[in-house]
């Protein structure tokens, strides 16, 4: 589909493009072990941690995604002041993203903890509180300063709190002109009408849709749900069964492009992320969605919120 751009051309259009990512950032944190005994305490493992690894997860890890690929990316979202909104901080600017954290020292900052052994997840720990009203305010005001300079808007939402606003600023980005993608939370889709783009997953879909039987089905239910949305596309990912574009005029299919599937943990991340630089360096939805599924092939055959170079992309769409 897009076999014909020559791999500078696609760096340098990446390079160019500039996308605004706003949403619920996270802090995930990973406790590597192992594990050689039962606890004499209770039946439960008994994990000796040999290593610790922090990664910036949300609507950060699309950001980072972004960065990685080679575009210009921007992240706007609240955190506490606290230690994890520094480790936050650091990872964005080690990444090349800027970053617009908001303080809200009323709060923690949402940190996902794991402990893992022998590539096995043992526990996770979520740490997590709802932003307030005043911060929420600062982030609208932030966010309308930022909407000139970039070309799309990325809003991730992972039902933290960070996208309360989520209506107004998806019509204040179709009057700027800018394209504004959503990757969607919970049953209530209404908040985003009017959206250029949504990317649930099957299990997201199936929460606001129901379940379906068929493949004509899922496509009368998704049509319907785009167009009272007044969605110009609805992108599903489907997992081992890659991902369908639904258009007003038509429907694109995509295989899986995994070869071994690691870890889908952030792959949705990836997903959006490509997509929205794909659409800010001027390919199609249909374009993107081509660069979106080598992307997240590369990104599940990795352990926990992974980010997709350039050139690993490139080695992917050379495959084809």
């Amino acid at each position: 589909m897009i076999a014909h751009i020559r791999s500078e051309e696609l760096k340098q259009r990446l390079a160019q493009a500039r996308v605004l990512v706003v949403g619920d950032v996270m802090l995930d944190r990973y406790w590597f072990g192992d594990v050689s005994r039962i606890s004499p305490e209770a039946p439960v493992p008994v994990a000796k941690i040999g290593k610790i690894d922090q990664r910036a997860g949300g609507a950060a890890n699309v950001a980072r995604n972004i960065a990685a690929l080679g575009g210009k990316a921007a992240l706007l979202s609240v955190t506490g002041d606290d230690e994890a909104a520094d480790v936050l901080e650091n990872l964005m600017l080690q990444d090349g993203v800027a970053s617009y954290l908001l303080r809200d020292n009323e709060i923690a900052t949402t940190v996902k903890l794991r402990v893992v052994a022998r590539n096995q997840q043992l526990i996770r720990l979520d740490f997590e509180e709802m932003p307030n009203r005043e911060i929420l305010d600062a982030v609208k005001q932030q966010y309308r300063s930022l909407l000139s300079e970039y070309d799309v808007i990325v809003l991730s939402d992972y039902g933290k709190g960070g996208l309360t606003h989520v209506s107004a600023m998806i019509d204040w980005a179709r009057e700027a002109g800018k394209p504004v993608l959503v990757d969607p939370k919970g049953d209530d889709y209404d908040k985003y009408t009017g959206a250029t783009l949504l990317t649930p997953n099957r299990a997201e879909l199936r929460e606001v849709t129901g379940s379906w039987r068929t493949e004509e089905e899922l496509t009368e239910k998704t049509q319907g749900l785009r167009r009272r949305l007044g969605l110009d596309a609805l992108l599903l990912t489907r997992s081992e069964e890659g991902m369908s574009l639904f258009g007003e005029d038509q429907i694109t299919h995509q295989p899986t492009r995994a070869q071994e599937v690691y870890d889908v943990s952030g792959a949705g991340d990836t997903v959006i992320a490509t997509m929205g630089l794909a659409m800010a360096a001027g390919f199609d939805t249909a374009q993107a969605m081509h660069l979106a599924n080598a992307a997240a092939g590369v990104v599940v055959a990795k352990l926990g919120t992974a980010v997709c170079s350039f050139e690993e992309l490139n080695n992917a769409l050379a495959q084809d």
